[in-house]
């Protein structure tokens, strides 16, 4: 079974900025930029690569016109040179030794890398050298299906029949989280579209495998600040962070 203990707070920080600004999910570069990656290594046809449809979902979850994702997708395929774009991973640490992994797809490796490195020293973090933190986080399939009139028992049991890991019902998000192998999710996300349960969102991520529990507002500015600025960048795809902070600490953040 996955390992369930340890779920960052940035997801649920990420959630209600994005009620706010929606500036990491409707940043069309960013989207595009996955696509191109992900085509660029499996093809072109969604329905043969995993990851270019997961990109596609949400690409058109941000906003992004089809007319872009078709770009994106030939320029990934060689209509278009993406030739130097390539998958890049940073790892180090925040303010307090919280642990930071980050995923970037870039065409200019020394700009991007430049680019955290500075946002690291202004935040009072440190950008690590490679594996120094990337054991802290377990990657896992995470796919999220709508409660809406399904009957949990009804999805739990299709997704279990298929081979997932581990379910649980999320009351902040009303959604079903399931839990799989990384090499299981495609086979998951499958057996359930083939049972009419319909899929929200499915994506490879990172879950920590312990916490550091931020405590103070000199702690979690800085951090928050540093992580804000991580995601902000358009190479950046993915940001995990390896905190936890109490919900009335972070209200009195976003109040601020």
């Amino acid at each position: 079974m996955i390992r369930m203990a340890g779920h960052s707070k940035w997801a649920q920080i990420k959630r209600t900025k994005a009620v706010k600004d929606a500036r990491k999910g409707a940043n069309f570069a960013q989207c595009s930029r996955e696509i191109i990656m992900a085509a660029k290594l499996g093809g072109g046809d969604p329905e043969g690569n995993f990851r270019l449809r997961t990109a596609i979902v949400r690409a058109k979850a941000a906003g992004v016109p089809n007319d872009n994702i078709k770009r994106a997708i030939e320029k990934g395929t060689g209509a278009s040179g993406a030739d130097s774009m390539e998958d890049l991973s940073y790892e180090g640490y925040g303010p307090g030794g919280v642990a930071i992994f980050i995923e970037a797809v870039t065409d200019n490796r020394n700009r991007t890398a430049g680019d955290i490195r500075s946002y690291f020293n202004k935040y009072q973090g440190n950008l690590g050298s490679d594996g120094c933190v990337a054991w802290i986080f377990e990657e896992t399939g995470l796919i999220k299906v709508a409660q809406g009139a399904l009957a949990e028992e009804t999805v739990f049991e299709k997704a279990i029949e298929a081979g997932a890991a581990d379910f649980q019902a999320n009351a902040d998000e009303e959604t079903f989280d399931i839990y799989t192998a990384p090499a299981d999710l495609n086979t998951v996300c499958q057996a359930l579209s083939s049972s009419n349960i319909a899929i929200q969102s499915a994506e490879v991520t990172r879950l920590p495998q312990n916490t550091v529990k931020v405590e103070t507002e000199e702690q979690a500015k800085p951090l928050l600040k540093l992580l804000d600025a991580i995601e902000s960048h358009d190479d950046v795809q993915h940001v995990y962070a390896n905190f936890d902070m109490d919900e009335a600490l972070l209200g009195k953040l976003e109040q601020a």
